[in-house]
């Protein structure tokens, strides 16, 4: 069995865009529930570091720091737009004996949900992904754009400590370009029990589907749970969570285990909260 440690450093960088935010700062269990929601109304940028070991033919390390700005827009009293990017700066192992690492930019997936502004209990969010050809290096990505439909939904109220729901996309290849076309999947869905001061278990496996890859490689389907809190470092919320997950399947030259650590600052609501 291969072993695949990862691990994760979420950083969010505060954007001092609201002055009230400080006067109507949300309690430790409310922030919890707010940074389980993917179309929250929230202002971050999340810096995410996995490291995966034991990668590719010659278990090589791999390292990929996602930057993962999420900016919501207020288009009017009833509907927001959740914009969310991932800016992956990839350090990839050599595949080949004599073949050195490579390090850059990755190919940029960047989604925006329609979400409405003043949903309760039932929360969704629906909308399109884009993955733009960006990366620095050929080994880094894929010359063809993307594009697809994205979704999310789940079930939040304020005196119910269980947040759970899920996310989806499917982007396929568009257009031209000298490296393979593509069909990718994804699902998360996660689970979230929250107990007083903030503390939070969780799971949110990150389920994938290559739908152009033989059927006997076409899955990773992991499973796994993980424990988190907010703790206040003067007046900035730090989420802190740990896990792990094992893959029951996963493509060959992948590891089974992972582990991860990750820590965030996380912005203050900028609206209504939900």
């Amino acid at each position: 069995m291969s072993v695949v440690p990862s691990t994760v450093l979420a950083l969010a960088l505060f954007a001092a865009l609201n002055p009230s935010a400080a006067r109507a700062a949300p309690t430790a269990e409310e922030l919890a529930k707010m940074v389980q929601n993917p179309v929250a109304n929230l202002i971050n940028v999340p810096l995410q570091n996995n490291t995966n070991f034991n990668v590719g033919p010659l278990s090589g390390t791999q390292n990929i720091l996602n930057i993962q700005p999420v900016i919501p827009v207020n288009l009017n009293k009833d509907w927001n737009l959740i914009t969310r990017s991932i800016l992956p700066v990839i350090t990839q192992p050599g595949f080949v004996h004599d073949q050195g690492s490579t390090t850059g930019l990755g190919d940029i997936q960047f989604s925006a949900f329609v979400s409405p502004a003043n949903a309760a209990g039932f929360i969704w969010g629906a909308g399109a992904i884009v993955q733009a050809p960006t990366h620095s290096n050929d080994r880094l990505g894929n010359d063809r754009w993307g594009l697809g439909p994205t979704a999310v939904a789940l079930h939040l109220r304020p005196c119910d400590p269980w947040v759970y729901g899920a996310l989806v996309n499917n982007v396929w290849s568009v257009g031209s370009g000298n490296d393979p076309s593509y069909n990718n999947f994804l699902l998360q869905p996660f689970v979230n029990y929250n107990l007083p001061g903030g503390v939070y278990i969780n799971s949110a496996p990150l389920i994938t589907a290559n739908w152009k890859a033989d059927s006997s490689q076409r899955w990773t389907v992991p499973l796994g749970a993980g424990v988190g809190k907010i703790l206040h470092f003067g007046p900035l919320p730090v989420n802190m969570q740990m896990g792990a997950h094992y893959n029951v399947v996963t493509p060959d030259k992948r590891g089974r285990l992972a582990v991860a650590l990750a820590d965030a600052v996380h912005v203050p609501e900028i609206g209504p909260s939900r």
